[in-house]
């Protein structure tokens, strides 16, 4: 179940600011090795050590891969591409590697049964236990990141 809590928009510059939105409370990431036991659960008749090298050497043929231009798919998952943050130049002549591109980042594309559409269907929501508090009156939003006030306060 995707656990949802509120936020409030700070920017007060912002259309919405001031407005409430809800957001997925996400749990403490697992690692390649808690990705290879919870695997192993599942009924593999590989062990545990042998999953986690197959996907430590997964994560590092897919950095290489897309530092080379080279798209990587996989399955019903995602794709995984690399991607630039390039700053304008005035004209091509003026355009600079070193100076133009900021940043290379690695994208993750959902694809398949990944896709947002597909997700949405299946996904169980439900709220935090703070979220059903503040939507009970006991709590009130803070305009602070993560704060809450208790009601009465």
């Amino acid at each position: 179940m995707l656990k949802i809590d509120f936020y409030k928009n700070k920017n007060q510059e912002a259309r919405n600011f001031g407005k409430v939105y809800g957001r997925v409370n996400n749990n403490e990431p697992i690692d390649i090795n808690g990705l290879a036991k919870h695997i192993s659960l599942h009924g593999s008749p590989y062990t545990r050590d042998v999953i986690q090298g197959v996907l430590t050497k997964a994560a590092d043929c897919i950095k290489e891969l897309a530092l080379n231009g080279q798209p990587v798919k996989l399955g019903d998952l995602a794709i995984f591409k690399a991607s630039v943050v390039s700053k304008p130049a005035v004209s091509v002549e003026k355009y600079d590697l070193s100076e133009h591109i900021s940043k290379v980042k690695l994208l993750c594309l959902a694809t398949g049964e990944m896709m947002a559409k597909n997700l949405t269907n299946e996904a169980e929501l439900g709220y935090t236990s703070m979220a059903q508090r503040l939507k009970s009156g006991e709590a009130t939003l803070s305009s602070e990141k993560g704060k809450y006030l208790e009601t009465g306060e």
